[in-house]
């Protein structure tokens, strides 16, 4: 993954709501009636939160009738967190010392 795709990432889940969404998601697919229940926000918010999710790549969505269906793209999402783990807080190369490993 390249700096720049991680920096979109992180900004779509600089929000409050969208790591909610996120958390939500962890679970599995959701309606989008169950995330507006959930977050107390309105409709039009909503969708301004899943456009951002959805255009980086986060979350998938699907159409069923009137409703909308998303999910975590799995894929983008472990590519993220590979990203992350692989930065390191340690100086050297020498991980055994690192503060970061259990």
């Amino acid at each position: 993954m390249e700096r720049n795709e991680v920096s979109v990432l992180c900004k779509a889940m600089s929000d409050v709501n969208r790591l909610k969404i996120i958390e939500m998601l962890t679970s599995g697919e959701k309606c989008g009636c169950n995330l507006l229940d959930e977050l107390q926000v309105t409709q039009p918010t909503l969708s301004h939160h899943m456009k951002v999710l959805s255009e980086c790549g986060l979350v998938s969505a699907r159409k069923e009738g009137k409703w909308q269906y998303y999910s975590i793209n799995c894929d983008k999402f472990c590519a993220f967190k590979d990203y992350l783990n692989a930065i390191s807080c340690c100086g050297s190369s020498d991980q055994a010392d690192c503060c970061c490993q259990e």
